[in-house]
């Protein structure tokens, strides 16, 4: 877990505070141009962060839930978009309490095992809240929107999510963090919107039967009020303590090359949803 952290050179891309004036869909195609530059060896380990202004990023499977518009139309009344992601997983909330952080690795020759990466990310927030007595544990969440086995939690209550996204020998793990506001809040949001999506009708795949009670904000599990920032500063201290150099930086030129094809991946994948 630390060799995959510790890494000669840590790139910081910190779109935390910009991110709520670009769509989502930038987000996913920039974390795609990245794991394809730094997979090539065109760009150092990058750790990307990201917030977005009220939007819920739909995964594949929620594409197919019966009655997707009127959940979609729903959302959209409690003034929230939608977007499909092209990473796995289900439906999330984002919103300025939301941190999202992407970290891209080069894969080694023999590649990174995909437990690996999770116990990187998982690995990474312990350090950074390790000040607190509070135990953070990964496993999965029953009653959680997203549930995965690297749900991490404390105390039983839920606060982030962690994906992995493969592409050009490049490994991009990435996790929200719900920093503050109301994790119950949002996971309200999400079980009314499976409610009308899904109706009574039965499906092939399961859908979770969200529990609000069990998820959370930082804040509210550590009884301390975070801001994006504090949180940023927190990433910044453990990736400087796990390289010889942090640099902060953008798109390089061969980056900036590469994004308008992936953005474009993810904007025809979300059209094709539309056109449904």
């Amino acid at each position: 877990m630390e060799g995959l952290l510790r890494q000669p050179e840590w790139r910081i891309i910190d779109q935390s505070a910009v991110g709520i004036h670009f769509q989502a869909t930038q987000s996913f195609g920039t974390d795609d141009t990245l794991c394809a530059s730094v997979g090539t060896g065109n760009a150092p380990a990058t750790a990307r962060t990201w917030v977005h202004h009220n939007t819920v990023v739909l995964g594949i499977q929620d594409t197919k839930l019966p009655f997707l518009q009127e959940g979609i139309d729903y959302l959209k009344q409690e003034g929230y978009q939608s977007i499909v992601r092209n990473s796995g997983g289900l439906a999330v909330v984002l919103d300025e309490g939301v941190l999202n952080i992407s970290l891209i690795f080069p894969e080694a020759e023999k590649g990174i095992d995909i437990n690996r990466g999770y116990d990187a990310m998982w690995d990474l927030i312990r350090r950074m809240f390790a000040d607190f007595p509070q135990t953070i544990e990964a496993r999965e969440i029953v009653g959680s929107y997203c549930p995965g086995s690297y749900d991490l939690s404390i105390g039983g209550k839920k606060f982030a999510g962690i994906s992995q996204r493969r592409l050009k020998k490049g490994v991009a793990v990435q996790i929200y963090l719900c920093i503050n506001g109301s994790g119950k809040a949002r996971a309200e949001l999400v079980k009314q919107f499976y409610q009308r999506a899904k109706k009574e009708e039965p499906t092939k795949f399961e859908y979770p039967q969200i529990v609000p009670e069990v998820m959370a904000s930082l804040s509210e599990l550590l009884g301390t009020h975070f801001t994006i920032g504090d949180v940023m500063l927190r990433l910044l201290n453990q990736l400087k303590s796990n390289s010889d150099y942090l640099v902060a930086g953008q798109l390089n030129e061969y980056e900036l090359s590469l994004f308008p094809g992936y953005y474009q991946r993810v904007v025809e994948r979300n059209e094709k949803i539309a056109d449904r």
